[in-house]
């Protein structure tokens, strides 16, 4: 089959097409024949062995696919990557139905993309109605979608942070109430102002660096930073907890593998309603372009770049 493998860690150079032999499904696995392929930001930390969970080489990078498994639509978040090749191998568990009506861009939209962004408001957030939401990089794949479930679910008002006019445009389309411009010097007074002269209640970042600080400071009493990502690639600064006394402030961090050591189904409660809201025409994925499997290194530079919008797909048909 072909791929695309890592035999030395680094950035979007070190991806290189290969021919590999085809994967075998163990126990408890399945074979998917791959249509699309989901690029994220976990993908460029894998490739320079950066994530949270150490990469070993040689790696075929990509944690998400859809494709077809026994003659049925599925989509599926893999084990250590695997996805980035006409064929992966996918933990039973982690493999589910895609329902009719639902294309590829939004299964794969969901996948990852959807159940952050729901979990993040859902269980890290608590958003509760009349509440306003900060949603960093807004145009993203997390962010476009947060932008319409913070809405849908009764935010106060929606404030969202893009870098390019085209990006905040996009996050008003989206239902944002106001986009304002994420190299704001001072961010703190921006989002404070684009909140009516109010702190803010709810932070969903994955920026890191100056943009978690400032928007630390800007929460309101009892307000609540939802961190899950630093595409920045900049550590914010140490928290002082005696700190976050001075407004009762709540900061948190959200990796989505630690949502299937929750009890029940959460993950597939999130997928469930996402897919729904799809089908009902109140959610859509943004597309943010698609790539052929051979040019997966494009697509990393693309996401690095930070000047993208929506969900990136490398199709292994190409």
């Amino acid at each position: 089959m072909r791929a695309v493998q890592v035999t030395e860690f680094g950035g979007p150079e070190v991806l290189t097409p290969v021919e590999l032999p085809d994967p075998v499904a163990g126990p408890g696995e399945v074979l998917v024949d791959v249509e699309r392929i989901g690029v994220n930001y976990a993908d460029t930390h894998q490739a320079e062995n950066s994530y949270l969970a150490p990469s070993k080489l040689p790696l075929v990078p990509g944690g998400e696919v859809v494709g077809t498994s026994g003659g049925k639509r599925v989509v599926a978040l893999l084990n250590g990557g695997g996805g980035y090749a006409e064929k992966a191998v996918a933990p039973e568990g982690t493999t589910f139905p895609v329902p009719d009506g639902v294309d590829d861009l939004a299964a794969l939209s969901m996948l990852v993309q959807g159940t952050t962004a729901w979990v993040l408001l859902k269980k890290n957030a608590h958003l509760e109605p009349g509440e306003s939401v900060v949603v960093h990089a807004a145009a993203g794949g997390v962010g476009t979608i947060a932008v319409q479930l913070a809405k849908a679910w009764g935010a106060g008002r929606v404030i969202a942070t893009a870098s390019s006019d085209e990006k905040r445009a996009l996050a008003l389309e989206l239902g944002a109430d106001v986009a304002i411009d994420s190299r704001a010097e001072d961010m703190t007074a921006a989002l404070v102002e684009a909140n009516g002269g109010r702190r803010v209640d709810v932070v969903l970042d994955m920026v890191g660096g100056t943009t978690t600080d400032q928007s630390i400071a800007a929460l309101a009493p009892f307000g609540r930073l939802a961190f899950y990502g630093m595409a920045g690639r900049e550590s914010p600064k140490p928290v002082e907890l005696r700190n976050l006394l001075g407004h009762s402030t709540t900061i948190s961090g959200m990796w989505l593998p630690h949502v299937f050591r929750l009890p029940g189904n959460v993950f597939g409660t999130a997928l469930t309603d996402l897919f729904d809201l799809v089908l009902a025409g109140k959610l859509k994925a943004i597309p943010g372009g698609e790539y052929a499997l051979a040019d997966a290194r494009a697509a990393h530079e693309a996401l690095r770049s930070r000047k993208t919008v929506g969900k990136l797909l490398l199709d292994p048909g190409k």
